[in-house]
Parts: structure tokens; C-alpha cells; sequence
């Protein structure tokens, strides 16, 4: 498995390569986000770790990686505002973890995140569809009411996958959380949220009004069985 690790300063560079290199995988290094593009088209990548010090640019950073792959993606940042972490989810990122940040945690996030790449069993719902939305499990793809067709990163995928198994149903933040980024504990409802509006901007005609995903206050997410679209 393939990770590439995306950081200005090279001994942070070998230290976060040598980490995942310590988790089984084969890892490519980088200083500039704009020099991976190739990367992403030529071969498999299976994780991305970005680690930068400018803050000011690290939303147009993971919006230019995100644009270019589907691959999770984890970014460890400096001490963040609530506004700056939700920023940094809404713009592709799947975790933000905040220095200091010791190697043992690292390599747990990473092991999370490859596990639950890859835990979805495809075959057993290839496609779903309701309420004219369609969602194939193969390639990842919903097919909206209007049949304009989004991809889906893993995380924007799962997340889908569950409401939508278990449509009608509420389901709460902290199963969300377990079930989609794979650890167990204090659900943070922000996390879920930014994901949550990632996927409403995908599969609603109107994510400011969306029919779709419904939020129960103080409880979780339900997939709307009587939702319906039109063209």
C-alpha cells in the first residue's frame, strides 16, 4: 500500500515517512502539494498525510488534493479555531489532528483509516436507490434525482452507506463516528457535521434546503425514506 507525505520541512518529512513506513507502508515524499498531481494519476495512493505550517493556506491545499484523488486524507495542523477545523473538513481533509502529536497516535490514525477504507462489502449492496437517489457501492458514485453524477471520497461514501442501509432509522453521532472514521469513544458532533454538509453538497439539488440527509438535534443523522426530488 502507497502513502504520500506532504510536508515543507524535510526532517518532519523523513520522521512522518519513517512513522508510516513503521504501519506496512511504501511512502513517496513531497514538499509542494502541486507536485503530487502526477503522483495521483500514475499510481495508486492509498493515504495522504499533509503536514503544514502555513495556515492561511491549507484549505486551498486539501481543496487542490481532494480535486485530484479520493484517497483519505489526514492533516496535522498547529492549534486551530472551531471555524479553522471545520474549514479544513468542509475542504476534503477526513482527520485533523493538532501538534503535539506523538508517533504511536499517528500510526493508529493511519492503521483507522486504511481498515476502514476497505471494510464496506461492495457485493452485498452493489447499488441502492431511493427517492430517486442512486448509489453504486463499486465505483462509489450517487447518481442524483436530477441525474447529474458525483463522486464520492471514502469517508462522503460511508457515511452514505450507513444512513442509507439503515434508512429511517437515527442514527447517533457517536455510532457514526465508530462506524465511519473506525474509533470508539466522545462522537464529536463537528466532525460528523462537516462531513454531513460535504454529502449534502453532492447528493441535494439544494443543500441549504436538503430533503435527503435529516438532522435530529441533539441525537444524530436519518436518511428521509419519504424523500423525494424532482428533475
Amino acid at each position: 500500500m502507497q502513502a504520500i507525505v506532504i510536508a515543507d520541512d524535510s526532517e518532519e518529512r523523513d520522521f512522518f515517512s519513517f512513522v508510516l513506513r513503521h504501519t506496512g507502508l511504501a511512502v513517496t515524499q513531497t514538499s509542494k502539494v502541486q507536485s503530487v498531481a502526477s503522483a495521483f494519476r500514475d499510481h495508486a495512493v492509498d493515504l495522504i498525510l499533509v503536514v503544514l505550517k502555513a495556515r492561511t493556506a491549507q484549505v486551498k491545499e486539501i481543496e487542490d488534493i481532494r480535486y485530484a484523488t479520493q484517497a483519505p486524507i489526514i492533516l496535522i495542523a498547529e492549534r486551530l479555531t472551531e471555524e479553522e477545523y471545520c474549514a479544513l473538513l468542509d475542504a476534503g481533509a477526513d482527520i485533523v489532528l493538532e501538534r503535539p502529536l506523538s508517533a504511536r497516535i499517528l500510526s493508529r490514525y493511519s492503521r483507522i483509516m486504511l481498515r476502514r477504507a476497505g471494510m464496506v462489502p461492495a457485493a452485498v449492496f452493489p447499488i441502492m436507490e431511493t427517492g430517486g437517489l442512486s448509489l453504486n457501492s463499486t465505483t462509489r458514485r450517487v447518481k442524483r434525482p436530477d441525474h447529474r453524477t458525483e463522486q464520492l471520497a471514502p469517508l462522503e461514501y460511508r457515511l452514505l452507506y450507513l444512513l442509507m442501509t439503515n434508512r429511517g432509522q437515527v442514527i447517533p453521532i457517536d455510532t457514526i463516528v465508530d462506524r465511519v472514521w473506525g474509533y470508539s469513544g466522545g462522537g464529536s458532533s463537528e466532525l460528523v457535521r462537516g462531513l454531513v454538509r460535504r454529502v449534502r453538497r453532492k447528493i441535494e439539488i439544494d443543500p441549504n434546503d436538503p430533503i435527503f440527509i435529516e438532522n435530529i438535534p441533539g441525537v444524530g443523522y436519518r436518511f428521509n425514506t419519504n424523500a423525494t426530488q424532482n428533475d
